[in-house]
């Protein structure tokens, strides 16, 4: 079964992403639990955390199915030690927002080198500060989602994020997201059969698709290979409506959270409905 939804806004508490994500007629959801922009937050209240889990059950969503994203200032391969503690308390602080929360996954871009490290050891010390973060925690999994390669963004190559995996101590928590969008813009075309077959035979090699744990579903709009982060919505970007056919009826992306980022809010409720006519 495929579980599909948004990244719905939680403005004006956490518990309006449960609100938001059934108005789309969701089965799943992305939301942020916390401000995206800035390094600190509020700890979450006994109120918050109990009325989000009450909710969560009412309308009927598995926590399985939730896929929290982290704040976009967090680089866990930064090079520069005080901007690296910043990354390291906020990550910790998404991982226990989600532990508290009763949340399962936290989707996390891997980070950057910044040009000042080389690539092997920026993918060596985002492994070890996940590590770092999985120990002062419980139950979480580490989603590790795939970039399209802009500026000094690392994770865009299959072979990355598997470098990233082999330095996780406990592997039941690490797993990967696959962004569409950015895995067409970092050189995997997905829009034909032969693309599409080769990509996830590539992906099965290199990480395995036991660590598969969610899907950010984007069309492109961009060409593949520009390493450009732009997302457009389903079938109207360069991948194409091709693609979303042979994905619905890919048993493989079953039984976890699928997710659209796709640009236009207004139309993710037909959005979904056209996936789900696949």
């Amino acid at each position: 079964m495929k579980y599909i939804g948004a990244h719905v806004s939680a403005s004006g508490g956490i518990g309006n992403a449960i609100l938001n994500a059934e108005a789309i007629g969701a089965n799943a959801f992305a939301l942020f639990t916390r401000n995206q922009k800035t390094w600190t937050s509020k700890p979450l209240t006994v109120d918050e955390i109990h009325t989000f889990q009450l909710l969560l059950n009412d309308r009927g969503f598995d926590p399985a199915y939730v896929l929290p994203h982290d704040s976009y200032l967090i680089n866990l391969g930064n090079p520069n030690e005080e901007n690296l503690l910043k990354s390291r308390n906020a990550f910790l602080d998404e991982m226990t927002r989600c532990q508290q929360l009763g949340l399962r996954l936290l989707n996390f871009h891997p980070g950057s080198h910044l040009k000042l490290i080389s690539e092997e050891a920026c993918l060596d010390q985002i492994a070890q500060e996940i590590n770092r973060a999985l120990d002062q925690t419980q139950n979480v999994v580490a989603v590790i989602e795939n970039t399209a390669g802009q500026g000094t963004n690392l994770g865009y190559k299959f072979s990355q994020i598997a470098r990233i995996i082999s330095g996780i101590n406990d592997k039941s928590r690490v797993g990967v997201c696959i962004d569409t969008c950015h895995t067409f813009a970092a050189g995997y075309d997905i829009s034909n059969e032969m693309g599409y077959n080769f990509t996830f035979d590539e992906f099965e090699q290199e990480i395995g698709f036991q660590y598969l744990r969610a899907i950010h579903l984007n069309d492109c709009k961009k060409e593949c290979g520009t390493r450009v982060d732009r997302h457009e919505t389903l079938g109207n970007g360069f991948i194409g409506k091709e693609f979303f056919t042979r994905f619905m009826h890919d048993s493989r992306f079953d039984n976890m959270p699928i997710i659209l980022e796709t640009p236009d809010p207004s139309i993710w409720a037909q959005e979904i409905q056209w996936l789900r006519s696949l």
